[in-house]
Parts: structure tokens; C-alpha cells; sequence
């Protein structure tokens, strides 16, 4: 059995925002990778995750089906197939049998040491098992508050992420603002300049349910001049116009944003009365 893959060159093969991408990687990584070591075992669970982020769930779930011992067993592996079922269960609208692969997951990183793969469990079992949802998260947060490892480190800015978003759709607005300053923290240390534009976003969006719009506005203000044409920052300036009693700036920007936003099939599809509500703030604002 060879060596597991190293941490960086799986970072190097992925770029989650083109899963196709990330797939033509795999597959070619997967031609130098021994038959029937860690290496190669690992690779086609990542493959398998690329592929099923582009909806390709029978595909995704031949690929896991095609393990056998002793390859399945190593640790790290057994990990990481059962991460990978129960993200593919989860996306596919099936969070109540992920769960179950997500706690073999866990457990099974906590005893191998992989404090990484076991951040990355608690953090799937907060989205599917949402009962407890804020308990799975601070359990990871405990984690990577512990850890020594830069790649474990980078979890914390998602998780407080996830947790704002959490606090905010319960109406804990001043809570959501709390862990959005955390996410900006732990993206400024670890994270992407997006990853950083995203967070300035978010805390600028649990301002705006604090009423606290001048605020808010500055902030998104300052995002527009570093990109211009962001729907979603748009969006927020056409509300934040409107509520500071500036209804031609709003319906200015209300355009723009249904316009770029309009455009996005995904928001389209599942964010269509905000879209609607753009387009009503375009006319009468």
C-alpha cells in the first residue's frame, strides 16, 4: 500500500467553483496513481466528489461502490468514503442516511488523528443533522481552536460562517453579526481576497437587519468599487438606498442587480421572489 495523498497537491487539484475542472485533474492524476494504493483510493473519492457536484449522482455513487478491501479499510480512506457518501446522500436530498455516514466519518478521523477530515465531518453533520446544527459546529470550532495544523486552521472562517447564517435566518441578527466578525477574522489570517469580500458582505448583511444601515452602507460601498458588477452587492445597496430614503439611487441599483442576478440560473430557480422583489424595487422605488 502506498502513501496517502499529500494535503497540498489534493489542495492543487481542486478549485471548487469548477467542479468539471477539478474533475479533468483527478482523472489525470488518477493515471500515475499506483493501482490499489491509498494514493489512487483517495483520488477517486475526490473524483467522485467533482462528479457528483455536477449533479451526476449515479456516476458519483459507482465510483464509491468500487472499493474493496484491504484498500477500504486503510483509515484515511474509510474516511473519506464515507464523507463522500454522505455528501453525495445529502445533495441529493437524502440528509437523514447522511447523517450516519457523516458520524462514521467523524469518529473514524478522530481515531486516525485526521483532524482536517474531522473538522470537515462536524461541518457536514451541522448542515444535514440541523436539529443540531449549532452543537455539530462548535464541536469542529473546539477543534480547530486546538489545532496546530494551517490546513485545519482554514476551517475556522466557514464555520463561523455557517454558524452567522444560522443565528440569522432565527432572527438572532446581533448573534449572526458576532460570528460574521469571527468568519472575517479567520478568512484575514486563512482565507482567499473572496473569501475576505465575502465576509465584509455578510457582516454588512447582519447589519442591515440591525438597522444599522449607514453602516452597512459603507461597507457595501466599499465592495462595489472592488467589484462593480456583483449582483449581490447590488442587491443590498438597492435596499440600503431605499431604507435611508434614497429611492432613485435604489432603483438604480435595484436594475443592475436584477439584471446580473437575473442572469444567474441558479438564483433565478431558487431565489425567485427576491428576484420579483428587485424587479418591483426597479419600477417603484
Amino acid at each position: 500500500m502506498d502513501e496517502s495523498l499529500d494535503p497540498q497537491v489534493l489542495d492543487g487539484l481542486w478549485d471548487f467553483d469548477d467542479p468539471a475542472g477539478s474533475e479533468a485533474r483527478f482523472r489525470a492524476a488518477l493515471t500515475d496513481a499506483p493501482a490499489g494504493g491509498t494514493r489512487r483510493a483517495e483520488l477517486c473519492t475526490q473524483l467522485a466528489r467533482a462528479v457528483g457536484l455536477q449533479g451526476r449522482y449515479d456516476e458519483a455513487g459507482e465510483l464509491l461502490d468500487g472499493f474493496e478491501p484491504p484498500t477500504s479499510e486503510v483509515p484515511i480512506v474509510r474516511v473519506r468514503l464515507a464523507l463522500e457518501r454522505g455528501r453525495l446522500l445529502n445533495s441529493s436530498g437524502e440528509p437523514v442516511p447522511a447523517i450516519e455516514h457523516f458520524r462514521e466519518a467523524l469518529s473514524t478521523a478522530q481515531s486516525a488523528g485526521e483532524e482536517f477530515l474531522e473538522v470537515d465531518a462536524a461541518h457536514m453533520l451541522a448542515i444535514a443533522d440541523r436539529d443540531h446544527s449549532e452543537a455539530w459546529t462548535q464541536q469542529a470550532l473546539r477543534t480547530v481552536a486546538g489545532s496546530t495544523d494551517p490546513r485545519t486552521l482554514r476551517w475556522a472562517g466557514s464555520l463561523h460562517n455557517n454558524a452567522g447564517w444560522s443565528r440569522h435566518d432565527t432572527g438572532d441578527y446581533a448573534g449572526a453579526l458576532a460570528e460574521f466578525e469571527a468568519a472575517l477574522a479567520g478568512y484575514l489570517v486563512h482565507g482567499t481576497v473572496e473569501q475576505v469580500r465575502f465576509a465584509r458582505w455578510a457582516v454588512a448583511r447582519a447589519l442591515r437587519s440591525l438597522a444599522r444601515f449607514d453602516e452597512a452602507l459603507e461597507i457595501q460601498l466599499r465592495l462595489s468599487g472592488y467589484a462593480p458588477s456583483d449582483g449581490y452587492v447590488e442587491e443590498e445597496l438597492a435596499e440600503l438606498f431605499l431604507a435611508t430614503g434614497r429611492p432613485a439611487e435604489a432603483r438604480e441599483h435595484a436594475a443592475a442587480a436584477a439584471d446580473l442576478l437575473g442572469a444567474d440560473g441558479w438564483f433565478a430557480e431558487y431565489e425567485s421572489g427576491r428576484l420579483e422583489r428587485l424587479r418591483q424595487l426597479a419600477r417603484t422605488a
